[in-house]
C-alpha cells in the first residue's frame, strides 16, 4: 500500500518541470491542486479550491482586478447590457409580499392588464410572498428565456379571489437614463444611473424631447453613479465637444498600447452652459466624461471629488459561465491626469476604508481639507485653469454634503424601511383618488402637501416598529422626511421623474448647479478662469 501511494506521489513529482531559474511557477500551481486532490485527508470540491485560489491571486493586485463565478458574473454583466427577458414590472417586498410598484409601458405584464398595487403571490410552482425571500431570488424566478411562460397569482384590492395570469416573458429595457425634465424655462436635467450599452441612445432621445421644450442649458446628474462602458461615456462626451477632441486615453504598458479616444463627429450640443453634478460615488465612466468636460473646457463640475477610479477591466471569460475582469490598463483625461487614487497592491483592506478616512479628514465638509501637491498641478487644454491630477475629479464649484436635515430619527426611519413601506401602504390606500385629484405629474407637484395626519400616521407606524419618536430629532428633520414621503408618493402614482423633481429641490449640489447655470456672468467667470485670478 506504501509503495503505491509512493509511486503516484513520484509521478505527480516527475512531473516535466524546469529547474533552478527557469521553473515555471504555474506549473508549480499545477502541481500543488493535483497534491491536496489526491492525497489531502479530506474531500475538498476541485472547483471550489480552484476559485479560492484565483481569489487569493487577483488579491495580490489593484483593488479592481476581480473573480466572479457564473451566477455573479451574470449578475454583473446584465445591467450593462441594456436588458434582460422577464415580465416587466417594478417591485418592492414589504412585509415579505411583493408589491408591483409599476409596470414598464408596453411590456409583458401591461398587455396582460397586471396594475401597480398588485400583490403577486407565486410565479409558477414558486411561491414569492410570505417567505422571506431576497429580492435577488425574486429576480431569479421572474426573469427567463425570452417567449416562456410565468403564471402569476395576484391578489388585487377590491377583488375576492387571487386572479390568474398568464404572462409570456419578453425583453425588457434596462433604462440608465430614466430622469429627464425641464428643472426651468431654458434649463434640462437628465440623471444617468450607469454607462450601459444602451446609454447612449437613451441619452439622445432625452436630448431631443428636452430640446423640443426649449432646453438652450443643461445639468447632466452622475451623482453615485459608479460607471460601466467605456464607450458609453466617450459617446456621451462626443455629443458636447469638437471633433478631434480628446474624450479620454487608456496606456497599457504590459502590452505596448497608449490609445488616445477622441470625438470622431461634431455633437449635438456643443453651445449652450453645461454644468455636471458629481459626487464621492461617481466613479469610472462617470470620471471618463466628468474629465473630458473639464479638461477640454466645455462646462463646469459641481459637488464633490470623485471616486477615483480609473483602472481598465478587461472581461476574460471562463466556459462554465465564470469570469476573471483584469486590470489591463489606465485612464488619462485629456489633460494626461491620472483618474486613478493611489493604492498599495494586495492591500485591499486599506483601500475600502478611502472613503471613511476622507470623512475623518473633513474633506465631505470642507474644500480646504482636500490638499494637493504641486507635483499634481496642470491645466485645462483651451483656457489654461488650474486643475489636479491624482485621483478623481476634483470640481470647480464644491458643495459640501448637507446634515442640517439629518438625524438619528431620520436614520431608522429609512435604514428600517419605515418610510418606504408608509408610502408604498399610502399609495395603495389612495392611489384611484390620487390619481383622479391630480390628473397630471404637474398637478401632483405643484398642489400635493404632506398633511400633518400623514407624519402623525408615520410617527405611529415607527413606534410600532420600536423606533422611539424623539420631537426635536423630527423637528430637525421634518423638511427632509415630508420630501422624501412626497417623492415617493409621486414616483408610485407616476415614475421616477416625478421623485427626482421633488427630491432635487433639498438637494444642495443640484440648486448649486441650477443656481450656477443661470448665472451667466459667474459661470462665464469660472470657466475662462476669471474667478481664480
Amino acid at each position: 500500500m506504501k509503495k503505491i501511494v509512493f509511486s503516484a506521489a513520484l509521478a505527480i513529482m516527475s512531473m516535466p518541470f524546469m529547474s533552478g531559474q527557469n521553473f515555471d511557477p504555474a506549473k508549480k500551481l499545477i502541481m500543488a491542486e493535483r497534491l491536496i486532490n489526491s492525497y489531502y485527508v479530506d474531500s475538498i470540491p476541485e472547483s471550489n479550491m480552484v476559485e479560492k485560489a484565483i481569489v487569493a491571486m487577483l488579491k495580490t493586485l489593484d483593488p479592481h482586478s476581480l473573480y466572479s463565478d457564473a451566477a455573479e458574473t451574470k449578475e454583473l454583466t446584465t445591467p450593462l447590457q441594456g436588458n434582460f427577458s422577464g415580465i416587466g414590472i417594478q417591485f418592492n417586498m414589504l412585509n415579505d409580499t411583493l408589491y408591483v410598484i409599476q409596470t414598464i409601458a408596453g411590456g409583458p405584464s401591461e398587455k396582460v392588464g397586471l396594475r401597480a398595487g398588485d400583490r403577486i403571490l407565486s410565479a409558477n410552482d414558486s411561491i414569492i410572498s410570505g417567505v422571506k425571500r431576497q429580492n435577488s431570488s425574486v429576480m431569479g424566478i421572474l426573469r427567463g428565456p425570452k417567449g416562456t411562460p410565468v403564471n402569476v397569482r395576484v391578489l388585487r384590492r377590491g377583488e375576492a379571489e387571487p386572479i390568474d395570469f398568464r404572462i409570456i416573458r419578453d425583453d425588457i429595457p434596462m433604462e440608465s437614463v430614466d430622469v429627464a425634465y425641464m428643472a426651468d424655462p431654458t434649463t434640462g436635467y437628465i440623471k444617468v444611473t450607469r454607462f450601459a450599452e444602451t446609454t447612449p441612445e437613451e441619452f439622445r432621445r432625452a436630448l431631443e424631447k428636452l430640446k423640443k421644450q426649449g432646453m438652450s442649458n443643461l445639468i447632466i446628474d452622475l451623482e453615485d453613479n459608479g460607471g460601466g462602458y467605456m464607450g458609453a461615456a466617450v459617446d456621451l462626451a462626443s455629443e458636447f465637444l469638437k471633433k478631434g477632441d480628446v474624450v479620454v486615453s487608456t496606456k497599457a504598458p504590459r502590452m505596448g498600447s497608449e490609445v488616445d479616444y477622441d470625438v470622431k463627429k461634431p455633437g449635438v450640443m456643443q453651445n449652450g452652459r453645461l454644468v455636471v453634478m458629481v459626487n464621492q460615488y461617481s466613479a469610472s465612466a462617470s470620471e471618463i466624461l466628468s474629465g473630458a468636460i473639464q479638461d477640454n473646457d466645455r462646462g463646469l463640475i459641481v459637488g464633490r471629488r470623485t471616486f477615483g477610479k480609473g483602472l481598465v477591466q478587461r472581461p476574460f471569460p471562463f466556459p462554465d459561465g465564470s469570469m476573471i475582469r483584469l486590470t489591463v490598463a489606465r485612464y488619462f483625461t485629456p489633460s494626461g491626469r491620472t483618474i486613478q487614487k493611489p493604492y498599495t497592491k494586495g492591500e485591499g483592506d486599506q483601500y475600502e476604508l478611502d472613503m471613511l478616512n476622507r470623512y475623518e479628514s473633513g474633506e465631505f465638509m470642507n474644500a480646504d481639507s482636500i490638499h494637493f501637491a504641486d507635483s499634481l498641478k496642470t491645466e485645462t487644454l483651451r483656457n489654461r485653469r488650474t486643475i489636479y491630477g491624482g485621483g478623481g475629479i476634483m470640481p470647480d464649484v464644491f458643495v459640501p454634503v448637507d446634515t442640517t436635515g439629518y438625524s438619528r430619527y431620520y436614520r431608522d426611519l429609512v435604514a428600517k424601511g419605515i418610510l418606504n413601506r408608509y408610502c408604498i401602504e399610502y399609495v395603495d390606500n389612495h392611489r384611484e383618488q390620487l390619481r383622479k385629484t391630480y390628473k397630471t405629474e404637474e398637478a401632483f407637484i405643484n398642489q400635493f402637501e404632506v398633511s400633518g395626519q400623514m407624519t402623525d400616521d408615520l410617527i405611529k407606524m415607527a413606534t410600532g416598529d420600536s423606533i422611539k419618536y424623539d420631537p426635536e430629532q423630527f423637528s430637525r428633520s421634518r423638511e427632509t422626511i415630508e420630501t422624501i414621503m412626497k417623492g415617493l408618493i409621486g414616483r408610485g402614482v407616476f415614475d421616477n421623474s416625478t421623485y427626482s423633481r421633488v427630491v432635487n429641490k433639498i438637494n444642495p449640489v443640484f440648486r448649486e448647479a441650477l443656481g450656477l447655470i443661470n448665472d451667466k456672468q459667474r459661470y462665464s467667470s469660472l470657466l475662462t478662469g476669471e474667478a481664480a485670478k
